[in-house]
């Protein structure tokens, strides 16, 4: 089914903000847009937990954002939270809240996926984006470090510093002073030095600004005269030197600087000064393209089939040498399973078959490390790992799924799998237990069954009979789901094949 309107919503540290875009041949073509000044990092204590307040104003903006997407169908929107919702201790609590306000789910990415994001959608407004480009988007509590040519990010860094925490951090009520500022870009230069020298070595042509700190300082620089549409090293030295005069952002004179960005705009100020001094900038251009533009353009490319996290499962899969031919072995049967048991399952884009077929193909990569407890290294690279196009949450249930898919459930159970990641847990378990020969024979005629107490697994006699290792391991295996509280029968049929009209007899 065609969709023209497709929405991205950014949950960032400083602002929440909502895009609807227009798809036009293959092109995504802004059309709506809504900004709420959350400052969402600012509600972030030393304790890491966000504040009831800052947790209040979140829920109000996503209120606001669900009910402009009302009647969006649900492939249609991507929303997807930063940096601050990475590091809060109590996170999960306020994105169930947040997802029902909404309306749609949210992803944590991962700061280096913030940052392809990021490129994605800065890219699409280059006018020159054939030349090596450097991308520096300053966020509330992040920024982001890009080198791409060609739509392709080259070197992807996101470090632990933003304009709401440095700001909060080093000019506390706003106050600025030449001692302040000093000490903020000292501690911005420090964080820099653990990537400029390689990025330097890998070497742009141009360099580009994204997002609201860049923007702000872009409009205060061109408002005093100093240049147009872009950042240079001079009108940061004069904005400088005027915000340490007038002693805060509020004593700012000059239409340019919003409101909202009053209160953020001295660490903004500090970190940008920072990456000129260390990455040697005399100017740098301002692109519209952000986060949120490029979530767009990478709901575009899963739409059309084009989806970034199928290149990198194929990439995963060459870079950890997994055995391919098992793992096709794996997850045609895991997957012919998983149709039995859910009837959406036969479409090809239902997501919970794309969910197995991803974990069938990576269930081995962990073999690359050690043979033994293969599964808990595959389960701890899924996790951990960049993986271009998935969320953490998408990690992190793909790391459920392959750790529980030999040995104990009980690893798993502590994670609160839901009914739909045992549903593919038994499939991948089962597949995996009946490929362990590792050979090309036929399946086995079968037929499993899903019920309120668990699983049901029915095989012909005379093939286990033949098997009497796989129906051990079978036996073996219903005491590992009792100990979660799920039953696994094991039904011996002679009459399967005709009774099952699998096979012909």
């Amino acid at each position: 089914m065609a969709y023209d309107l497709i929405a991205a919503v950014d949950l960032g540290s400083n602002s929440f903000r909502l895009q609807v875009g227009r798809i036009v041949d293959d092109q995504v073509y802004p059309l709506d847009g809504l900004k709420e000044p959350v400052r969402l990092a600012a509600g972030l204590g030393v304790n890491k937990l966000l504040d009831g307040a800052s947790q209040q104003r979140g829920l109000a903006a996503l209120s606001l954002f669900g009910e402009r997407l009302r009647g969006f169908a649900p492939e249609c929107v991507r929303a997807v939270a930063t940096n601050t919702l990475r590091v809060a201790k109590n996170a999960h609590v306020f994105l169930a809240q947040a997802e029902e306000a909404l309306g749609f789910p949210i992803e944590v990415i991962a700061g280096r996926e913030e940052a392809r994001l990021i490129y994605v959608g800065v890219a699409h407004t280059l006018p020159h984006p054939r030349r090596q480009q450097l991308v520096v988007d300053i966020g509330g509590g992040s920024t982001e470090f890009i080198i791409g040519k060609n739509f392709k990010p080259l070197e992807l860094e996101s470090l632990y510093m933003g304009c709401v925490g440095f700001s909060l951090r080093h000019f506390p009520d706003g106050r600025v002073d030449k001692r302040a500022m000093k000490e903020a870009e000292l501690a911005a230069r420090s964080e820099l030095q653990a990537i400029v020298h390689h990025y330097r070595e890998v070497g742009w042509t141009d360099a580009v600004g994204s997002s609201g700190t860049a923007k702000a300082l872009c409009d205060l620089i061109e408002e005093r005269g100093i240049s147009r549409g872009e950042i240079t090293a001079e009108g940061l030295a004069v904005l400088r030197e005027e915000l340490i005069r007038a002693g805060s952002a509020q004593a700012l004179e000059g239409p340019a600087l919003r409101a909202d960005r009053v209160p953020v705009l001295p660490g903004g100020l500090a970190i940008m000064s920072a990456v000129f001094q260390e990455f040697g900038l005399e100017r740098m251009q301002f692109s519209d393209g952000a986060l949120r533009l490029g979530v767009l353009y990478d709901l575009l490319g899963r739409y059309h089939h084009h989806d970034l996290r199928e290149a990198t499962v194929k990439q995963f899969s060459r870079r950890y040498q997994v055995d391919a031919k098992q793992a096709a072995r794996v997850q045609e049967t895991a997957c012919s399973l998983l149709m039995q048991l859910r009837a959406q399952a036969s479409d090809p884009d239902d997501h919970e078959l794309r969910v197995l077929q991803w974990a069938a193909s990576l269930h081995e990569i962990g073999i690359s490390v050690a043979h033994a407890s293969y599964h808990k290294h595959s389960a701890y690279i899924l996790a951990h790992a960049d993986m271009p196009g998935f969320s953490r949450m998408d990690q992190a249930r793909l790391a459920r799924i392959v750790l529980a898919h030999r040995g104990k459930l009980e690893r798993v159970q502590a994670y609160m799998p839901d009914d739909d990641d045992w549903l593919l847990i038994f499939c991948l378990r089962m597949a995996a237990l009946l490929h362990r020969a590792r050979d090309d024979a036929p399946m086995p005629p079968l037929k499993v069954q899903e019920s309120k107490e668990g699983y049901a697994i029915k095989l012909d006699v005379d093939w286990l009979a033949g098997a009497p290792l796989t129906a051990a391991v079978l036996d073996e295996d219903k005491a590992h789901w009792a100990a979660v509280g799920r039953s696994l029968r094991v039904i011996r049929s002679r009459a399967a094949r005709a009774e099952l009209g699998l096979v012909n007899d």
